[in-house]
């Protein structure tokens, strides 16, 4: 998902906008996360930018997007770029040889 937000609107405070947008970028993280793994894969990722446009864009973690969200609402911006994409994830196992036995 690559989207630019506008949070005017002639007839939606801003506040339940933010809420909308919020719930529309949860409803895709879910999808995605529901989408089948394909072999090999642990789990999906996701590549995150967040900006007041697509230029200005920085890579940022998926967990820090809401808040994001809610500082351009502090902030009095009118809109704001998102991406999300899903990609796959591995874990990486512990490595136990670094651990002692004592």
């Amino acid at each position: 998902m690559k989207k630019t937000f506008e949070l005017i609107h002639p007839k939606i405070k801003i506040a339940r906008r933010v809420d909308a947008v919020k719930h529309e970028l949860k409803k895709y993280v879910k999808r995605e996360r529901n989408k089948k793994l394909p072999a090999g894969v642990d789990y999906w990722d996701f590549d995150c930018k967040f900006g007041n446009t697509e230029a200005e864009a920085e890579t940022v973690h998926l967990s820090q997007i809401n808040k994001l969200i809610d500082k351009t609402q502090d902030e009095s911006l009118t809109s704001f770029y998102v991406e999300i994409l899903a990609k796959p994830g591995f874990r990486e196992s512990a490595d136990f040889a670094d651990y002692d036995d004592e």
